[in-house]
C-alpha cells in the first residue's frame, strides 16, 4: 500500500492550524462533491481521499501518530503488541492482562477509507456474519509501540507482564466502566445507526440513537468488564457540505445571476432528500434562508431542528462581446443607487 501525503491532498503545509484544515477542506469537498460532478469517477475517487485526507488531520491523535511516524507507517503496522494488534489503546486488568475491548463501525456505504487508512490506524476486522469492518482494539499506547521501536526519546517504557505505562494509572478494577469511542458519518447521526462492540469475547450491537452529536455518552449497563458497564462516546465526521449547530443545520447554495435577479425555486439538497427553494427576485449574496424541520431530530424529546442555507451567487464568466453589450445595455438600464 502507498504512503499518502495527506497534506498534499488537502493542499496545505505540515504545519496548518485546525482552521486552515477546516477551510481547506470545505473549499475542496465543494468543489469534488458527487453532487457537483454527477458521473464523474475521478472527481468521486478525489472526494474520498479528500474525506480521508480530513478525517486524520482534524483528529489530534490520529494527526500525531500519522506527523510522527510518515514513511515509517509500515514499520508501525507490522510492529503490533504481543497478545494485540497495531494501533490498540491500552488497558488494563486487575491481574495486570490486556482487557480485550474493541468496537467495529458497520458503515452503509463501504469502502470509505483506503487499506493505508485502515491498516495505519489499525481498523480493519472482519465483524460478525462476514463483510468488512473498522474495528479498533485493545492493546499498548502509541507512545508505547513508538518507544519499542526506538522512534521514541520517552524515558518511560511499557514494564514486562502486561502492564501500563508510568503515568497511565492503576489497572482497571473490578465492576468499572469501559469506554470507547464510536465514529460516525452526519447521516448516521441523523437516521440513528449500529455499532458492534466486542469485550471479553463478547460481541453486542449498540444501538446509537437519531440526534447522537459529539460526545453523546450511549451506556449498555452490566456489559462491561467484571460486570461494569460499556460505554460508547460518539464523535461526529465533520461534513463536506453541512455544518451543525445544536439541532439546526447550515449550507452553503450556489445560486445564478438569473436565478438571484428573476427568482426561481432551486433544488436543495438535504438529510432527508432534495427539496425545492423559492428564491425570490432580487435576491441579494449571502442572504439566508430557512428551511423549516430539515435539520437534525432532537436528540431528547420529540421535534426537528431547521436548516439555513446561505446563497451565494455565481456570476457567468469570459462573456462574449455579444453578451458584454447586452450586459452593458441592461445595467445601464438598472436604476441601482450607489451601495458603498
Amino acid at each position: 500500500m502507498e504512503y499518502q501525503n495527506y497534506y498534499e491532498t488537502l493542499g496545505l503545509k505540515r504545519n496548518a492550524s485546525q482552521a486552515e484544515i477546516k477551510k481547506a477542506f470545505r473549499k475542496l469537498a465543494r468543489e469534488h462533491h458527487p453532487d457537483a460532478k454527477p458521473g464523474d469517477k475521478d472527481a468521486e475517487r478525489r472526494f474520498k481521499l479528500i474525506n480521508e485526507a480530513n478525517a486524520v488531520l482534524s483528529d489530534p491523535d490520529k494527526r500525531k501518530k500519522y506527523d510522527t511516524l510518515g514513511a515509517n507507517w509500515a514499520a508501525y503496522a507490522d510492529a503490533g503488541p504481543a497478545g494485540g494488534p497495531a494501533g490498540g489503546f491500552g488497558r488494563t486488568d486487575p491481574g495486570g492482562g490486556r482487557t480485550n475491548v474493541r468496537y467495529e463501525f458497520r458503515t452503509a456505504g463501504g469502502g470509505e477509507f483506503s487499506d493505508f487508512f485502515r491498516t495505519f490506524f489499525g481498523q480493519e476486522a472482519e465483524p460478525a456474519g462476514g463483510g468488512r469492518g473498522r474495528t479498533a482494539t485493545a492493546g499498548p499506547s502509541f507512545e508505547d509501540i513508538l518507544a519499542d521501536m526506538g522512534l521514541n526519546n520517552a524515558a518511560t517504557r511499557r514494564p514486562a507482564g502486561g502492564g501500563t505505562s508510568a503515568g497511565n494509572g492503576s489497572g482497571r478494577v473490578a465492576g468499572a466502566t469501559a469506554e470507547a469511542v464510536a465514529e460516525i458519518g452526519l447521516e448516521e447521526a441523523y437516521h440513528g445507526t449500529v455499532r458492534r462492540v466486542e469485550i471479553e469475547g463478547k460481541r453486542l450491537d449498540v444501538t446509537i440513537p437519531r440526534g447522537a452529536d459529539n460526545g453523546t455518552r450511549v451506556k449498555v449497563s452490566g456489559q462491561g468488564p467484571g460486570g461494569g458497564d460499556l460505554v460508547v462516546v460518539v464523535r461526529v465526521r465533520p461534513h463536506p457540505i453541512f455544518s451543525r449547530k445544536g439541532a439546526d443545520l447550515e449550507r452553503e447554495l450556489p445560486i445564478t445571476l438569473k436565478e438571484a435577479l428573476l427568482g426561481g425555486d432551486v433544488p436543495v439538497t438535504t438529510l432527508k432528500g432534495r427539496v425545492l427553494l423559492k428564491i425570490l427576485p432580487g435576491t441579494q449574496n449571502g442572504r439566508i434562508f430557512r428551511l423549516k424541520g430539515q435539520g437534525m431530530p432532537h436528540l431528547r424529546g420529540d421535534g426537528v431542528g431547521d436548516m439555513l442555507v446561505k446563497v451565494r451567487v455565481v456570476l457567468p464568466r469570459a462573456l462574449d462581446s455579444e453578451a458584454e453589450a447586452a450586459a452593458q445595455t441592461f445595467l445601464e438600464l438598472v436604476d441601482q443607487p450607489d451601495p458603498r
